[in-house]
């Protein structure tokens, strides 16, 4: 039996850090799979398409596809309130994630998340959200470290 095969790319990385790719919307879902942030507006959750994140006047203005330091407003509140949820429930830091692309690049930030969150039992993917993996269910939050 051939194993899964995590697939994270730079374009699930959405302007806030999270990683569309660990998301139960994309992972779990059958019907209606979320294309993540940066896909088409068919199949996302309406919180989603509605984000404020996403939806910022800041990425109209400039080239950036991330939240940074370059943003007078970072960290907005809509993003401290995000990071400390996803801390508290999830195990994942904005922030950080956002910190690291700034620091390393994307390409850096992609092959670290693809360590983090890659199942050392199957090699499927581990959802961010149930911390578990979706294909062999293997409980791992406890292997997720936020700084790590």
């Amino acid at each position: 039996m051939m194993k899964p095969k995590t697939v994270i790319k730079s374009e699930f990385i959405a302007p806030c850090g999270m990683n569309c790719a660990l998301c139960m919307a994309r992972l779990i879902r059958e019907k209606n799979q979320c294309p993540g942030c940066r896909g088409d507006d068919s199949g996302k959750p309406k919180y989603c398409v509605q984000c404020v994140i996403v939806n910022c006047d800041h990425f109209k203005e400039t080239k950036n596809k991330y939240c940074s330091t370059k943003c007078t407003e970072f960290p907005c509140t809509r993003l401290r309130n995000l990071d400390k949820r996803y801390r508290t429930k999830y195990h994942m830091s904005m922030l950080e994630n956002l910190e690291y692309i700034e620091d390393l690049g994307i390409r850096a930030f992609v092959r670290w998340e693809k360590e983090r969150w890659t199942c050392s039992e199957c090699g499927g993917t581990i959802c961010v959200h149930r911390g578990f993996c979706t294909s062999c269910g293997q409980s791992l939050t406890e292997e997720i470290s936020i700084g790590n």
